[in-house]
């Protein structure tokens, strides 16, 4: 019923930044809560950010005061702003439905070097 489409990763220098955007299709993203969460190889799936309908954000502890989650409901779009990035950054950012957590995306690659 929805998908999602994650973009904007790649290489960074630590203290970098850059911004992550996610594509819906198929389902409004106006009426649910939005989030990122990210992934290294062998661990479990974790929180980063998400974002009520209202526009209300929420951050784990470890990004706060350096990513700024946002949404652009017209374009059906919500957005990372990842600033100050650290090499224990790197991950596979996704994007997810937080009104069930039923859609993910298929991610993108975040490299931060020392």
């Amino acid at each position: 019923q929805m998908t999602l489409a994650e973009s904007g990763g790649g290489l960074v220098q630590a203290g970098g930044s850059l911004r992550l955007s996610c594509a819906a299709s198929g389902r409004t993203i106006s009426d649910r809560g939005m989030g990122w969460y990210r992934q290294t190889p062998g661990t479990q799936r974790e929180w980063v950010a998400t974002t009520t309908k209202d526009n209300r954000p929420d951050y784990a502890d470890s990004v706060k005061g350096r990513f700024t989650i946002s949404r652009d409901n017209a374009k059906n779009m919500i957005y990372l702003q990842m600033n100050s990035l650290k090499p224990e950054d790197t991950a596979v950012y996704f994007c997810t439905s937080t009104t069930g957590y039923q859609y993910w995306g298929q991610g993108t690659q975040v490299t931060v070097s020392p």
